[in-house]
């Protein structure tokens, strides 16, 4: 039986992954991380995701980064950027995806599962070095060397980031020929009740939902669509 595991946020890129790995495989398990997040809304949305797509298992772990990390995802003192900036954003998570893939690796030896999916992309990667792919096939390597049944010939765990080199305008359109309901993704930096429209990652999804030529189904607060000139 085809197993994997997927990432999910509960973030656009997450839930598209999810979607094809239900397409391509018998059995799909979702891991969903409460790390102390501002936006944790998007855990309501991957929670809702998981059972629209039926996956097998859909298990959180509870693991706090503020007191090893300091970004403005963890901290609210730090003010989220609304401005397009040229050096590393302060919305890095040090270790974030590392860690998560670490985790992924565990879940994915117990299970047997031989893939996992990761939804990233260097294209629309934001100065975000754990989204690139030489760091996801560093990751790859380090997993099949210390996972025992890997390392001992039993099998191979691959690390698949369907959209590594993909922009978010062809992702989007992927996932609606998946049948994604984006209206259940949560993609603000914010933890406000609608999306803000302003932070980085408001902007660029807005701008990909633009180009391909329908409305974001989220709610927005007022005046969102401004950032689109």
């Amino acid at each position: 039986m085809n197993k994997a595991i997927v990432l999910l946020s509960g973030g656009m890129d997450s839930v598209t992954a999810l979607a094809l790995a239900t397409k391509e495989n018998e059995e799909v398990y979702a891991l969903s991380f409460n790390y102390g997040q501002r936006h944790s809304k998007e855990l309501a949305c991957a929670s809702w995701q998981a059972e629209h797509f039926a996956v097998k298992d859909h298990v959180l772990i509870e693991l706090d980064m503020r007191s090893i990390s300091c970004s403005s995802l963890l901290d609210k003192a730090i003010d989220i950027p609304k401005e397009e900036i040229d050096s590393i954003p302060n919305t890095v998570v040090p270790g974030r995806n590392m860690i998560f893939l670490s985790f992924a690796a565990a879940y994915a030896e117990t299970k047997r599962a031989e893939k996992i999916y990761l939804g990233v992309s260097q294209v629309d990667f934001s100065g975000y070095v754990d989204c690139r792919e030489p760091f996801v096939r560093a990751m790859e390597k380090a997993i099949n060397e210390g996972i025992t049944w890997c390392a001992e010939g039993q099998g191979m765990i691959k690390v698949i980031a369907p959209f590594i080199h993909m922009s978010k305008v062809d992702e989007i359109k992927l996932g609606i020929m998946l049948g994604v309901d984006y209206s259940k993704t949560w993609t603000c930096y914010t933890e406000s009740e609608h999306a803000c429209g302003e932070c980085p990652s408001c902007r660029l999804r807005l701008k990909a939902f633009n180009e391909v030529g329908i409305i974001d189904p989220i709610i927005y607060k007022k005046n969102a669509s401004r950032f689109l000139t």
